[in-house]
């Protein structure tokens, strides 16, 4: 039977060589790659994807543990990074925690974890002290994106969702509005993490910035959902004089806002406007204006990173930027500088000015 060390021989090159080649990956010059090919043809060679992995004490595997598949930014992460996995020779192992805690003990307190996979990327998963200190016991790379708990030496992909709600609330604030609402995340629900938390914050900040103080009777909380945003929406216009304007602590909210002022008879943007955070897939069928975050960059150059140290491929330009890593990532037991991505206002017509103006 032909292995990969008679492929190698006569290709004259390493094993190690060989299986990348193989396996389609960059880190391989086109002169090698066509040589090897060569070689692993004339030899009939097939390769065995399960006897590589083994033999190089490799799994082959990455698990990726999101809070909830059904919510959109979720799914557009976790289909770029498969994508992505997929080209580099690797598979996905996905843990949906849907808020259920049993599933949540057994994928983070790491046992069923232990020598199955490679690589661990949470996405935007709140982590328990039992569940950092069991991950760290793993030893093996990880990344996160977006808000979470940090783990010391892993990196971090995210946005800067404090400029994000401030991009947003500016727009409105520049339109002419001054009575701004805000809907934003319930702090009791898991999947809130620290993103409802920042997202008030720039929401204030740009209030403060104009002269306004923040008045709690305009800032409501649910969950982030199309739900959530309609309850939230419910109760705000149950409080009395309805706000101008709303900034949505994500699209999903405003598309529920938008429901919830059209069946309260008000009109968007002509009696009240809205925007949101994320640019959803059904932000432009809505006419939505939103601060538009690069869910799918963000899976993407999350699993560039992580792949590295298992030698998946090399890191380079993300989009035509060259990326602005930690330099010294697993350091010093301490989390490093995330790489934040850009955010862009992107106005729809959701928005405009107040009808005083």
């Amino acid at each position: 039977m032909t292995t990969i060390d008679d492929v190698a021989r006569l290709a004259g090159v390493s094993t190690a060589t060989v299986s990348r080649a193989l396996r389609g990956l960059p880190t391989v010059s086109p002169q090698t790659r066509r040589r090897v090919l060569a070689a692993a043809e004339q030899l009939e060679y097939a390769v065995s994807p399960s006897a590589s992995r083994l033999a190089g004490g490799r799994t082959g595997t990455v698990a990726v543990v999101v809070p909830r598949i059904t919510r959109w930014f979720f799914a557009t992460v976790v289909e770029a990074v498969e994508e992505f996995l997929h080209q580099c020779g690797y598979d996905l192992l996905l843990y949906n925690l849907g808020g259920r805690e049993q599933i949540r003990q057994r994928v983070l307190r790491a046992a069923n974890l232990h020598k199955r996979v490679d690589a661990i990327m949470l996405v935007a998963t709140p982590l328990r002290g039992a569940d950092l200190s069991a991950l760290t016991a793993l030893e093996v790379p990880g990344v996160i994106i977006s808000s979470g708990t940090p783990v010391p030496g892993w990196p971090c992909v995210r946005i800067d969702d404090v400029a994000a709600a401030r991009l947003a609330t500016r727009h409105l604030l520049d339109l002419g509005h001054r009575r701004i609402a805000h809907i934003s995340g319930d702090p009791d629900d898991e999947l809130a993490f620290t993103t409802h938390v920042d997202r008030r914050r720039g929401y204030q900040a740009a209030l403060r910035s104009a002269g306004l103080r923040p008045d709690p009777s305009l800032d409501v909380e649910s969950q982030f959902t199309i739900d959530g945003g309609t309850r939230a929406t419910a109760e705000l216009l149950a409080r009395g004089e309805p706000p101008t304007a709303i900034v949505a602590a994500c699209d999903e909210m405003a598309m529920g806002a938008m429901t919830a002022l059209r069946d309260a008879g008000l009109r968007v943007p002509e009696d009240v406007s809205v925007i949101g955070i994320d640019d959803h897939d059904l932000a432009g069928v809505l006419g939505l204006s939103t601060v538009a975050q690069p869910a799918a960059e963000q899976g993407l150059l999350a699993a560039r990173i992580l792949l590295d140290p298992l030698g998946g491929r090399a890191l380079g330009p993300v989009g035509g930027r060259p990326l602005d890593l930690p330099t010294d990532p697993g350091g010093a037991g301490t989390p490093d500088p995330p790489v934040i991505l850009p955010t862009r206002l992107v106005v729809r017509e959701s928005t405009a000015p107040p009808r005083a103006h």
